[in-house]
Order: C-alpha cells, then sequence, then structure tokens
C-alpha cells in the first residue's frame, strides 16, 4: 500500500537510543490514558485509580515488598526472554519453564534427601536444568523440522501446568494435607531467605541483577551473543559466515529456559515453600515477561527497571480490588493494552514519518 502524499515515510538505518526511548514512554502515556477510560466505566476516577496503584505498591514497606516480590520472577523470565528474542525465537513459553523449574526445586527439597547446606544450591541447579530442557525442545523442533515456535513454546505451558495439576493431587500430595492439594511444606534448609517477615527472597533478587549485567556483557561483548545477534537479524548471513543456526538458538533457548526455572524455584523455596496449583505459584509471569522483554527492547539491563514497573502495576492490582472494589483482572487488561501499544509503536521506532512540505 502506497503512504498518502502528504507524508513522507523513511526506512531509519539504526534508530538511536532517544528515538527507542521517546516512542516506548508515548507509547505507555498512550496505554494510561486508554486505561483511564476502562477506569472511568467503573466509576472511579483515573487519577484516584492511579494513585492507589502507586500508593499501595510504593507507599509503605509492605506494598514495596510486595513489589519486590512480583519483580523476582518477572525479571528473572524477562532477562531470557530478550535472549531468546534476540535469536529471533518467539519464547512465548516462560511460564511452562518456570513450572518446570518449581517442579524441579520441589523433588529435591522433598525427596532427596541431600544435608541441608547442599539442599538449595542443588535446587537452583536442578531448577535451571529443568527450565532449560523444557526450553531446548521447541528450539530444536524449530530448527530441525520448521515448526512455528509460538505455537510450541505455548502448548508446553499448558502441559507443564497439568503436569503440576496432576503431581499434586496424585504421587506428591502431602500425606500431611487435609483437603487440599499441594505438597508437604519444604523443610527449614530448603527455604530461601527473606527479608523480614516479608515474600523478598533477596538472594534470587540478587541473582536476577547480577544475572542481567552478565547477560548484558554476554550479548554485547562475548562471540556467542555476536552470533545469537547475526542469527536474530539475518539468518542467511549468520549461514554464509558459518554460524550454525541450531547451536545459536538452542544456546539462547538453553539460557531463557534456565532463567525462567529458576524463577519457579524462587517462588516456591521463597515464597510458598511447597508445590500448589499452578496459578498461585505463577499468576501469569511467564506471560506479562513477554512485555517486560519487549519494552526492555531487548536490552537485559533495562530489564530490571521494565521488570520493577510491572511489579509495580501486580501489586497495585491487589490494592485496587480492595480499596476500589474493581476487579484484579483489569491488570490483565492493562497488560494487554501497553503490549497493544508497545507493538503498534514499531512502526515509529523502524521509519521516520514526517509531515512532507509542498
Amino acid at each position: 500500500m502506497q503512504a498518502p502524499k502528504w507524508l513522507n515515510i523513511e526506512r531509519r538505518a539504526v534508530p538511536s537510543g532517544r528515538t527507542i526511548l521517546t516512542v516506548s514512554v508515548l507509547a505507555i502515556v498512550a496505554a494510561l490514558i486508554v486505561m483511564g477510560v476502562f477506569f472511568a466505566a467503573y466509576g472511579v476516577s483515573p487519577i484516584r485509580a492511579y494513585s492507589s496503584i502507586i500508593g499501595g505498591a510504593l507507599g509503605n514497606w509492605s506494598g514495596f515488598s510486595e513489589t519486590l516480590r512480583r519483580m523476582i520472577p518477572l525479571l528473572l523470565c524477562g532477562i531470557g526472554l530478550t535472549i531468546a528474542f534476540r535469536a529471533l525465537f518467539w519464547n512465548i513459553g516462560a511460564e511452562g519453564q518456570l513450572l518446570l523449574g518449581a517442579i524441579a526445586a520441589t523433588g529435591i527439597a522433598l525427596f532427596s534427601g541431600l544435608p541441608g547446606p547442599l539442599l538449595l544450591p542443588v535446587m537452583f541447579l536442578a531448577g535451571f536444568l529443568a527450565g532449560a530442557m523444557w526450553g531446548v525442545v521447541p528450539a530444536v523442533l524449530k530448527v530441525k523440522l520448521g515448526i512455528n515456535d509460538v505455537i510450541t513454546t505455548l502448548m508446553m505451558n499448558y502441559i507443564a501446568l497439568y503436569f503440576v495439576v496432576y503431581l499434586i493431587h496424585g504421587p506428591w500430595r502431602g500425606p500431611s494435607m487435609r483437603g487440599y492439594a499441594y505438597t508437604d511444606m519444604f523443610p527449614l534448609a530448603a527455604r530461601i531467605p527473606t527479608i523480614g517477615q516479608s515474600h523478598v527472597h533477596w538472594p534470587t533478587l540478587v541473582l536476577g541483577i547480577a544475572l542481567a549485567i552478565l547477560a548484558y556483557i554476554v550479548v554485547n561483548r562475548t562471540r556467542s551473543g555476536f552470533e545469537i545477534k547475526v542469527v536474530g537479524e539475518n539468518p542467511h548471513a549468520a549461514r554464509f559466515a558459518g554460524i550454525s543456526g541450531l547451536k545459536t538458538v538452542v544456546t539462547a533457548m538453553l539460557i531463557s529456559g534456565g532463567l525462567a526455572g529458576i524463577a519457579g524455584v524462587g517462588e516456591v523455596a521463597g515464597v510458598h515453600y511447597q508445590l500448589l496449583d499452578p496459578m498461585q505459584i505463577s499468576m501469569g509471569y511467564g506471560y506479562t515477561a513477554i512485555i517486560v522483554a519487549w519494552l526492555a527492547r531487548k536490552n537485559p539491563l533495562a530489564v530490571i527497571i521494565t521488570s520493577f514497573f510491572f511489579g509495580v502495576l501486580m501489586a497495585g492490582g491487589d490494592v485496587i480490588k480492595v480499596n476500589l472494589g474493581l476487579p484484579f483482572q483489569l491488570i490483565n487488561v492493562f497488560n494487554g493494552v501497553i503490549m497493544f501499544f508497545l507493538i503498534g509503536s514499531e512502526v515509529f521506532i523502524t521509519y521516520k514519518i514526517s509531515i512532507r512540505r509542498q
């Protein structure tokens, strides 16, 4: 379709950081305006709604700790997704990879018989490996058989979900649980330390920030990062340069799935101390992390900021439900609206659009 004569559209060679930041901020502002219409439809002033979200999520330690708690899995999943997206692999399966990490950690905590000092390190390792292996399957299917990565990663989320349901209703159901489908509680040695009485498991938070810095160095300063970038930007050039597409995509998904698996370890060992219903373990972290990674524009360091932003939104969802009587699901609508505007704003990053002067 040809552009109108009064519009001048030019493809940008390399979008500047300033352009990307400006367009992203304007997309979020547009999303906030649209969400204001939703709040008004419920009879609540948008200003009051946003004030409640910010005040509830940041105004006191209780709210701030909930923000940090929600930030941790979003941070870990988001870092991994930036790596996968750079390799042009659309990993929609962080949710399932997180659940596999939670399953592996639970198995080690309850059934391994390892001595106390070894429990947590082995749980983190097992969670990483379980998430990584769950992520490698669709990677191989795409590269070797050309099967759509969006479909396979999405469908594997449901396999992971019902696998958790099977375990907590069947072989792993705790004998001490009466009327509930949970496992038994983890021993004390298998619980991640938290800040005070909150659910902020600080070792996982510190690990997530360290991994964001490490991932930034890897993708920008190492050969592996260069290969991931080349495969993602021009697969034909990558093949011509002798870069293995299978090796590169599998490496990216090992990292992406593994980090989501670590997020699952954090949820069961730092928050719940048992394996329980998958909706209680994750609350959609794997899906929200897609928006976190997209807003970060595939920059692992920026994920620290965007994951905190969405942590505020998720913690604020509890506040608007309690204080304003609005459904918590409005936050999911919020996420969808933000994703809609972020995707729509890509055209302004890729192209420079101006009015043609006579």
